[in-house]
C-alpha cells in the first residue's frame, strides 16, 4: 500500500487533472527542476511547474515505472515522449507528516530529452494554461 500522498500524486498525473494538486502541495514546497539551476520555493510557483509538467509530459504515453518507497519520500521512475523523442526519468518525492508533498524533484535523461522538455516546458510555462482538470 503506498502512503497517502503518493495515492493522491500518481491520481493526479494519471488524469493530468490539478483539481486536487492545491491542497496535495505544502506550502513550503520546494521543487527542483531538471532545467532550472535554484529551487522553486513555494506552493505557487511549483503548482505553476507541476501544472505544466502535467501538460507537456502527461501525455499518452507516460506511465511510471519502477517505485522504491520510503518512509516520507520515495522515487518514481517514469517514461514518456515527446515528438517522438523518448523520455526516461524520475521523480523524488517527499511529504511531510501532515501527507502534503514538501519537496519534489525531477531528473531526466539523456540529454535530447533535456532539450525536448526545456523547450515545451518553456512554450507552456509562456502560455500561462493549464491542461483541463
Amino acid at each position: 500500500m503506498l502512503p497517502p500522498a503518493l495515492e493522491r500524486w500518481k491520481a493526479i498525473a494519471k488524469v493530468r487533472g490539478t483539481t486536487d494538486l492545491d491542497l496535495l502541495l505544502a506550502d513550503d514546497v520546494v521543487f527542483f527542476s531538471p532545467v532550472v539551476l535554484t529551487p522553486q520555493r513555494g506552493k505557487a510557483i511549483t503548482l505553476k511547474y507541476l501544472t505544466a509538467a502535467l501538460a507537456v509530459l502527461g501525455g499518452e504515453s507516460f506511465r511510471y515505472g519502477e517505485e522504491w518507497v520510503g518512509e516520507t519520500s520515495a522515487v518514481l521512475e517514469f517514461f514518456t515522449a515527446i515528438d517522438g523523442v523518448e523520455i526516461n526519468g524520475a521523480d523524488f518525492i517527499g511529504w511531510n507528516a501532515d501527507g502534503q508533498i514538501d519537496r519534489f524533484k525531477v531528473m531526466v535523461r539523456p540529454l535530447k530529452a533535456i532539450h525536448a522538455i526545456h523547450q515545451a516546458m518553456g512554450a507552456r510555462l509562456a502560455e500561462g494554461t493549464s491542461p483541463a482538470a
